[in-house]
């Protein structure tokens, strides 16, 4: 079948995705839109429009982007994307852009990922296809049940390392690490500094906040060595 479907006239998919092949090539052409997070995952095409909150989604990804890309120059050297950076998996069957994505130089050096380039341009990529050491989810009121159960599903059978998971919109903020068991994802125990492991950065964490005096939020990853 041709065609498209079209989403608030501002996002057009072709019918004709029939597979997670047809899907990484449409994403990486000049068609595919620019203002919204489109995902694959099993079959399933995924469109999210709605703007991220400020305060429980925005602000959340600024801070791990600051701690965990230190941390990648200094003690575990990678690279760490966020915003539109997209990993895909045959073994997954899933093509996603997570709000944060860290690849260690290791992970790209025994060649667990690729990284594709853009068509013409050999010094430019455009996705990342493989098994990165790590995504982060960050909980969004259209997103609850894609980060918590179909993401987790897919990004375990890419082979991904770990999975974190931070939720920001309740009355205490949650935030797990999630490294692989045998048949899925499981959460890191919390120590007795209420604190997780991550193998992948050889640290432990713990996501705090704290209400700003004019207005919204401040948080805070602590990092225990």
């Amino acid at each position: 079948m041709s065609g498209k479907l079209i989403l608030e006239e501002r996002v057009e998919i072709p019918l004709d995705l029939h597979d997670l092949s047809a899907f990484r090539r449409w994403a990486i052409s000049d068609e595919f839109p620019e203002d919204a997070r489109i995902d694959f995952i099993t079959g399933r095409i995924e469109v999210g429009m709605s703007p991220e909150d400020l305060f429980t989604h925005g602000t959340v990804k600024t801070e791990f982007v600051v701690v965990l890309g230190q941390r990648a120059k200094t003690t575990v050297p990678g690279n760490l994307f966020t915003d539109r950076t997209r990993i895909s998996s045959v073994a997954g069957d899933v093509s996603a852009e997570p709000d944060i994505v860290f690849v260690s130089d290791e992970c790209l050096a025994a060649g667990r990922v690729k990284l594709v380039p853009k068509a013409g341009r050999p010094d430019r990529y455009i996705e990342i296809e493989g098994a990165p050491d790590l995504a982060v989810e960050i909980v969004s009121d259209s997103s609850v049940a894609k980060d918590t159960e179909r993401l987790p599903a897919a990004y375990f059978r890419a082979g991904i390392s770990e999975y974190w998971l931070a939720d920001a919109r309740g009355e205490d903020v949650l935030f797990t690490i999630h490294r692989r068991g045998a048949e899925g994802f499981e959460p890191v125990p919390v120590d007795d500094e209420g604190l997780q492991r991550s193998d992948v950065f050889a640290a432990r964490f713990r996501l705090r906040r704290e209400r700003k005096a004019v207005g919204g939020w401040r948080y805070e990853l602590v990092v225990g060595e």
